[in-house]
């Protein structure tokens, strides 16, 4: 029998804290378990310390968990809530992804000033995002446009946007919609056009490998579609030995028995584009992330990434 309060180890932000509730919300809902049976438990990192410089100049990927997963190593934390495209493709020793909620929408969603949609902006005018993807993309779809690195909370970014520090901002769909702000989206962009990053809108949840008591807590609420398709665009990436310094997009659909991806890498200008498709049994979901991955390196060639790392 449970006698002291599941901790579970969150960011401070208002998206990660209204991740680690729907978190705790449904495991109420599904063991049938009191509010006080679980403790929300808030740590720094050093992604949220450090706003002022690119993710990729100051460590890339890892730098929105590893505090948390060093918590969670040593027993501090049950389980950790986090952004799927936060974690690195290789997890610390002991620990696992355990679990992933039912996906938001994998959509970006564009926030204009100037004009109200991506192909309606202004010739030259400015787009601040930090994601080096959005970056690519936008300018591969309106090279004419400028770009600027826009970081920090959802609200600090609209506060910049609102106050002209840009033209025009990218923002996760999803996040949006958790945080209750979906009325500030002025278009929603196709992903066949614009297509999101690898796990983006879903949330995952990372325990230590082995541990039946929180597995057997978390089984309930795993959404097995997501598992699968978050699952092979992480292989898609770790193929690519994604970091922030790569803008890449991936995403995996599954519809029954059968599972799709479309992936994407590009050259940091746009100018450069190299996309593949494919799709097989959702039971092989790694093994076509990986195949995906391998396909799409041959197709470009060794020396793609090598350009700009």
């Amino acid at each position: 029998m449970q006698t002291k309060a599941f901790r579970i180890g969150t960011r401070g932000s208002p998206l990660a804290l209204a991740q680690a509730h729907e978190t705790r919300d449904r495991l109420m809902a599904a063991h049938g378990l009191a509010e006080s049976d679980f403790e929300i438990v808030v740590l720094s990192t050093k992604g949220d310390r450090v706003t002022d410089r690119p993710l990729s100049e100051i460590g890339g990927k890892g730098l929105f968990t590893a505090e948390l997963e060093e918590q969670l190593s040593c027993g501090e934390l049950d389980f950790a809530v986090h952004s799927s495209k936060d974690m690195a493709t290789k997890l610390p020793v002991g620990l696992e992804i355990a679990a992933y909620l039912p996906r938001e929408d994998v959509r970006d969603a564009f926030v204009g000033r100037a004009a109200a949609t991506l192909m309606d902006l202004p010739e030259g005018a400015m787009v601040g995002t930090a994601s080096l993807r959005r970056q690519a993309l936008v300018r591969m779809l309106r090279p004419d446009l400028q770009v600027k690195i826009f970081r920090g909370l959802v609200d600090t970014r609209l506060r910049k946007l609102a106050e002209g520090d840009a033209d025009a901002t990218l923002l996760a769909f999803a996040g949006l919609k958790r945080l209750g702000k979906p009325e500030v989206v002025t278009e929603l962009l196709d992903p066949q056009l614009f297509p999101p990053a690898p796990a983006q809108g879903a949330i995952c949840i990372e325990a230590r490998a082995g541990d039946e008591r929180i597995s057997e807590l978390l089984a309930p609420i795993n959404d097995r579609a997501t598992f699968a398709a978050v699952t092979c665009e992480r292989a898609f990436l770790e193929v690519l030995d994604g970091s922030c310094r790569t803008p890449i997009a991936g995403l995996a659909t599954v519809e029954g028995e059968r599972l799709s991806f479309a992936g994407m890498i590009l050259s940091p200008d746009g100018a450069r584009c190299h996309r593949i498709a494919l799709e097989g049994s959702v039971d092989h979901f790694a093994e076509l992330g990986r195949k995906a991955g391998e396909a799409i390196v041959l197709e470009a060639g060794p020396d793609f990434f090598a350009l700009w790392s």
